[in-house]
């Protein structure tokens, strides 16, 4: 079926035009951000405090991401941000993609609570129940890379399971009725059947659990106890710090290349899955 081309209005354009301006001005920024930030990573301390990052007058300092990945322990923090990353992910999906689809397929006494339980959940923010997390950590004894996990994990799960309800909520009732015909349990029919069908919604928020896992500080700062279990935003702090000593200032630029790396490439190869996934649970069929 070939698609018909829309004609082109300049009315309706010039209406758009202040949008179209705001977001060619918002581009252009962050562009020339990147780009300093980038260049950055590639000059010496000296250009970077004259102002002359652009230049590139010494050359290109490839060296810095050495020293940063090596000498500055961004592969130790990009590691352990990684595995607390993959793991939270997976674990969130096993916990939230259950319940969702329960709380959405079945009315049953207390549904509606949990549904509610799970909104007030999601909106409480971390910095109100941080004292009291901790208190438990250090009188059940856990602590470690577990607590960590364990933290993000019960911290996604509320959002996670509200944003695959509407998913669920859409799927037909004739694939349980048809699966249960051929005799397929109730727990295969959702693993084997339901669960793939929100391919979209699971990738979507599996990327933004995973960029909040990532980005993540507050929670991270207050439970490390130390360097070998650090992610890459608290390690980005111990950087900074170490500048004052250090003065090596293209290899802390050079650290946040490589911290923003995985974020990037997520957004540049994933965005159009990130968008269909958004839109997807709004289509009723």
């Amino acid at each position: 079926m070939e698609k018909t081309k829309r004609k082109f209005d300049w009315k309706r354009e010039l209406k758009m035009l202040p949008g179209y301006l705001v977001v060619i001005a918002y581009v252009g920024f962050l562009v020339v951000m990147l780009s300093w930030i980038f260049g950055a990573s590639l000059s010496t301390s000296r250009e970077i405090m004259t102002g002359s990052v652009l230049k590139f007058a010494s050359g290109f300092h490839w060296d810095n991401y050495i020293t940063a990945w090596k000498t500055q322990n961004v592969s130790i923090f990009f590691g352990n941000s990684l595995l607390y990353a993959v793991i939270s992910c997976a674990g969130v999906l096993l916990i939230a993609a259950p319940a969702a689809y329960v709380l959405s397929r079945w009315n049953f006494r207390g549904s509606r609570t949990i549904r509610i339980a799970l909104v007030i959940a999601m909106s409480v923010p971390a910095i109100m129940i941080i004292m009291p997390l901790y208190s438990l950590a250090v009188k059940w004894g856990i602590k470690g890379r577990i607590l960590l996990i364990a933290l993000y994990i019960f911290m996604r799960v509320p959002y996670t399971a509200i944003y695959m309800l509407d998913f669920f909520a859409t799927l037909s009732h004739d694939y349980e009725e048809a699966a249960a015909i051929d005799g397929c349990s109730a727990n295969r029919t959702f693993w084997v059947i339901m669960l793939p069908l929100i391919q979209p919604a699971i990738i979507t928020v599996t990327i933004f659990n995973f960029l909040s896992v990532w980005n993540e500080f507050f929670m991270a700062l207050i439970f490390t106890t130390g360097k070998e279990m650090t992610p890459v935003g608290v390690g980005l702090l111990q950087i900074v710090n170490s500048m004052k000593y250090s003065g090596n200032y293209g290899g802390l630029f050079a650290a946040v290349i490589i911290v923003f790396l995985p974020t990037f490439l997520l957004y540049l190869f994933m965005s159009r899955r990130i968008i269909s996934g958004v839109t997807a649970g709004g289509v009723k069929g």
